[in-house]
């Protein structure tokens, strides 16, 4: 399996097998030896080890459900004991796998491992707790997973730091950094000896997830720079939170380099459009990725989308308003759709209209950018029929279509989960508008 790793990881590279049936947000499995005393598995999330006299440092431990496959992956590899588990951030899918590792201390006999984290991780794991039902449901929507419950108890680390920490553990000499970029608590792991680079979620194999219409804010602007920071320390090995290795000088410093350059031009556009008096729908419309960087193999918009670090950029830079007058102080959504509805002569002629317009889009006939136009209209149209009337069954049904036809068209794993989300409620009658039915 270690050759396999490293060999899907360079056709990946090269673009010989795409992201977008080998997803770096997926479970791969399998263990490989990256250098002379360093491991990897890929899982969801990723964790890498390394060997040295008094024990093993992980970086990341895995999540819940995986933990204990991760385990038996890195157990297949060293026998060690665990000394030192880092969190590259608090994402649950990196964070949950430290309990396996402490039960097997406690069977064993030996000291139990310590747990390293940047001093803002704690306040998330807080967050967490306190947000479980929201969590709940926007995460059983991005992902699909209709029985995930959102935890509550949490590892929180023994150890935590500010900037930097220079940590030695049984002979070998690690530095840690602090960095902003998908979350406020990211830490860098960097291994001088062996030029092994440990990210986190700083590169991913997809363009950045940076955007993320449900959680918490990002900080795209610090996250390029970051990435350019670790251009300094000339990383030959690239261990990312998901995905495959990166192995090679050059090629860590094109992902690196690459992926600051697409989020910089993302933030640098849309900041012209905020600076020239513009409104987000403006920006959202205008504001596109460098071709050349959107089509490399490690960045297409297989999780995430750049039109969505559009708005990420606007709430850290401008607030939550949009600049449309109405909007400020908006009147409930369901008596605008009335409203609406009415002047067009019922929700059934918005519904019907969106079918039409998904009929254009699918036709075949009209170019992308046309179809697109199309699909996105009829989305609008579909969600004021059905918010005028959610008990409409024609209505229902037009909903279920539109959306179910967007979600086959997305190519992020973010809007494919609303749109299908959207779909499969308009399914179950509209009974699901007003309460939960489900990161």
């Amino acid at each position: 399996m270690s050759q396999d790793v490293l060999t899907l990881a360079d056709r990946l590279w090269r673009g010989e097998v795409s992201t977008a049936t080998m997803h770096p947000v997926d479970h791969i499995g399998g263990f490989v030896e990256i250098t002379d005393g360093v491991g990897f598995t890929p899982s969801f999330a990723n964790v890498s080890a390394f060997a040295t006299d008094d024990g093993l440092v992980l970086v990341d431990t895995g999540s819940l459900p995986l933990a204990p496959v991760v385990h038996r992956d890195i157990r297949g590899w060293s026998e060690a004991r665990l000394n030192t588990a880092i969190y590259s951030h608090g994402h649950i899918d990196h964070v949950f796998g430290v309990p396996v590792w402490e039960e097997e201390a406690r069977a064993q006999g030996w000291k139990a491992p310590e747990v390293i984290a940047h001093h803002a991780l704690p306040a998330r794991f807080d967050r967490y707790i306190f947000t479980a039902g929201y969590n709940t449901i926007i995460n059983r929507r991005q992902f699909g997973f209709t029985d995930l419950n959102w935890p509550t108890k949490y590892r929180y680390p023994d150890r935590t730091y500010h900037d930097t920490l220079d940590l030695s553990v049984g002979g070998v000499d690690f530095s840690l950094r602090h960095e902003k970029g998908e979350t406020d608590d990211h830490t860098i792991t960097w291994q001088a000896d062996t030029k092994v680079l440990c990210c986190g979620d700083l590169f991913i194999w997809a363009s950045p997830n940076a955007g993320n219409p449900q959680k918490v804010q990002r900080y795209p602007r610090e996250w390029a720079d970051a990435l350019r920071r670790m251009l300094a320390l000339e990383a030959e090995f690239l261990l990312p939170g998901h995905g495959l290795p990166v192995v090679g000088a050059d090629r860590v410093r094109q992902a690196l380099t690459d992926t600051a350059d697409l989020l910089t031009s993302l933030v640098d556009q849309t900041l012209a459009v905020m600076n020239a008096g513009g409104r987000l729908d403006d920006a959202i419309h205008s504001v596109s990725p460098p071709p050349e960087l959107e089509a490399r193999p490690y960045l297409r918009p297989v999780y995430d989308e750049p039109e969505f670090i559009v708005h990420t950029v606007w709430r850290q830079y401008g607030g939550w308003w949009d600049g449309n007058p109405a909007t400020l102080k908006p009147a409930p959504e369901r008596a605008l759709a009335a409203e609406l509805a009415a002047l067009a002569g019922g929700p059934v002629v918005l519904a019907d209209r969106a079918l039409e317009l998904l009929d254009q889009a699918t036709d075949g006939a009209s170019d992308a950018g046309t179809a697109e136009q199309a699909l996105r209209l009829a989305g609008h149209l579909a969600e004021q029929a059905w918010l005028a009337n959610p008990a409409d069954t024609a209505v229902q049904a037009a909903r279920q279509r539109v959306f179910s036809a967007r979600a086959e068209r997305a190519t992020s794993t973010m809007a494919r989960g609303v749109f299908t989300w959207v779909a499969n409620e308009s399914v179950d009658g509209g009974s699901e508008a007003t309460a939960p039915h489900t990161h």
